[in-house]
């Protein structure tokens, strides 16, 4: 992180002063360095800079051969069209440690796949995946159709477990491969999102979307859909960064923000869902040691404050009238203030940095929680979430936050038996109307429909029935013995003539001609749907298989995601501090 703080200052400084390193003095040849110039240069730039003369020098001297190479790339791209990607790989699979950089030339009228190969091959990696700005690469489409440019940075993903690697046969490797876990994601989501709560059975489960005093909201279909598939993603993300699991992590989070791209953007400046998914983004890029190869760091954390201040307000002032307090939330922006004091530094803006890091000190001073009291609320049956939830809420005040968590726990247990209430009442509606005859499928479906409203949802059975005897009266008009006698008159049989004349509303002439055109051959007519529901046991079960697997990954908590103990960011502000006063030191 050092290294690329310092090289960033001196590209700025030779940006201000127009030299050109891979130029004489200082590259004679396209290649051979001149020392002296390089000296004289470092000499002069550590002085400004209050750095080593020989830190700056070999800072000096890298910036110089990456400027040569991207020299000779560009070149070589001009003439051969081979481009020159730079690659951030696995820090264990770098061939020297010390050195983030790696490139790789290849056309990019290549597809995807065969650069994974090549990329296995030259570095011992098996199972990755390619990040563009934030994006998966698909394997199966060419490079300049996804955005990848000469010396484009490339971020190199494991996608599974090398240990996990061993015990599999190469068959189930290449299952592995295809990021199963993201599939069975998907596919459980997508089982509930299509889930509208209108099925008859309680054990049936399915997501509802409320706001943050749990009432449901409407939202049209199509973005529903997709917000359940972003927030299923998320959670799933989010427990795999609880177990340090960042490669796969991020590989759902980024499909959690292509779900989210779906939605209209009233409703993501409406929820503070998106923002925080952008947060766990770049956290997730800080652990893969990624900042500096991917530019979208910034804009995303734009984007998370940009969201924040439109859901919360410019003062908190939204969530205050909601929540009745801001505690919770402060983790959040301690994050965001740190993670853009760190992309500060990585840019050399050391002025910057400090200004957000005095941002995050502040923040963390005041989250910081008393062992002690924490201690005492355990002690009186709270959980160890609830204790620092509230002590936050209640700015570190004990009694406050005995009270908070105490009248958060009876408000929780108020929805819940509202809820129980809700599909109590619910079923015996149902069994209302299937005693009037109903199946209990169609009667839950026309309960759903009328809001939950008994009349209503009778009127629109009522009405359903009605247009079903209609099309059965009017199908049996249609197909009358009279009409089907004149057809087999003509010598067709009897249950083509039947078929022609349903599809012909019972024109004998035209069902006549119609069975001449099909040379007599016609299929009968399919019979009217069930109102009872197909045997699908086995479907039925792996769907619920999948289900009850992605819902495992779903917080218990509503608001798991603000329940920070803040011991990675302790580390990195202490990593902060450590960099930014090497400056001071040196001035000294």
């Amino acid at each position: 992180m050092a290294e690329q703080n310092t090289e960033a200052k001196l590209k700025n400084l030779l940006k201000q002063e127009k030299i050109q390193l891979w130029n004489p003095p200082y590259t004679i040849d396209d290649e051979k360095l001149e020392p002296q110039h390089i000296q004289e240069l470092a000499e002069r730039f550590a002085a400004l800079l209050f750095l080593p003369v020989s830190e700056v020098g070999g800072a000096l001297e890298s910036i110089r051969v990456q400027t040569v190479t991207r020299s000779k790339g560009n070149q070589t791209y001009r003439e051969t069209n081979v481009a020159t990607l730079e690659l951030l790989l696995p820090r264990d699979s770098r061939k020297d440690p010390k050195s983030k950089k790696n490139y790789l030339e290849t056309r990019l009228d290549v597809c995807v796949q065969e650069v994974v190969d090549r990329i296995g091959q030259e570095f011992g990696l098996r199972y990755i995946k390619l990040i563009l700005n934030g994006k998966t690469l698909s394997p199966h489409e060419r490079l300049d159709e996804q955005g990848v440019k000469n010396h484009s940075k490339v971020m190199v993903l494991k996608v599974s477990d090398a240990e996990l690697k061993q015990l599999m046969s190469e068959e189930e490797q290449r299952k592995k491969q295809q990021s199963e876990s993201l599939q069975r994601t998907q596919k459980g989501f997508q089982i509930l999102s299509e889930r509208d709560g209108s099925e008859d059975s309680s054990n049936v489960p399915f997501l509802e979307i409320a706001d943050q005093k749990g009432n449901p909201l409407k939202i049209p279909p199509k973005e529903r859909k997709a917000l359940i598939l972003a927030m299923g993603f998320h959670e799933k993300g989010r427990s795999l960064m609880k177990r340090k699991q960042y490669d796969d992590a991020l590989c759902h989070l980024l499909q959690a923000d292509q779900q989210f791209s779906v939605c209209g953007s009233a409703l993501l400046s409406s929820v503070d869902n998106f923002a925080v998914l952008q947060l766990d983004i770049v956290w997730c890029y800080r652990a893969l040691e990624a900042l500096s190869c991917l530019d979208d760091g910034k804009t995303r954390l734009q984007r998370a404050e940009d969201c924040f201040l439109q859901c919360y307000g410019e003062r908190r002032e939204r969530l205050l009238m909601i929540k009745g307090n801001t505690g919770r939330e402060e983790v959040l922006f301690l994050r965001l203030y740190l993670l853009q004091s760190l992309l500060s530094y990585i840019e050399g803006n050391d002025i910057q940095a400090r200004h957000q890091l005095t941002k995050v000190e502040s923040l963390f001073s005041h989250l910081c929680l008393d062992s002690e009291k924490m201690a005492q609320l355990m002690a009186l049956g709270f959980s160890e979430r609830e204790a620092r939830l509230g002590l936050r809420a209640c700015q570190g005040d004990l009694q406050e936050a005995a009270i908070h968590i105490s009248n958060r726990r009876q408000e929780r247990e108020e929805l819940k038996q509202r809820e129980r209430q809700k599909r109590s009442r619910r079923m015996e509606d149902i069994s209302v109307l299937a005693e009037l005859g109903y199946s209990r499928r169609d009667a839950a479906q026309a309960l759903h429909r009328a809001d939950g409203d008994v009349n209503r949802a009778c009127e629109i059975l009522q009405d359903a029935s009605q247009a079903a005897q209609a099309t059965n009266d009017h199908r049996e008009g249609a197909v009358s013995p009279e009409k089907v006698e004149q057809l087999l008159y003509l010598g067709f049989e009897k249950d083509a003539s039947e078929a022609a004349l349903t599809l012909t509303d019972g024109d004998v002439q035209s069902a006549a001609q119609f069975l001449l055109d099909n040379q007599g051959v016609l299929s009968p007519p399919s019979s009217s749907p069930s109102t009872e529901e197909p045997s699908t046991s086995s479907s039925t079960t792996e769907d619920e298989e999948l289900v009850s697997e992605v819902l495992e990954d779903l917080s218990r908590h509503e608001e798991d995601y603000l329940d920070l103990t803040l011991e990675e960011e302790s580390e990195l502000i202490d990593t902060m501090k450590t960099f930014l006063n090497r400056r001071s030191a040196h001035t000294v």
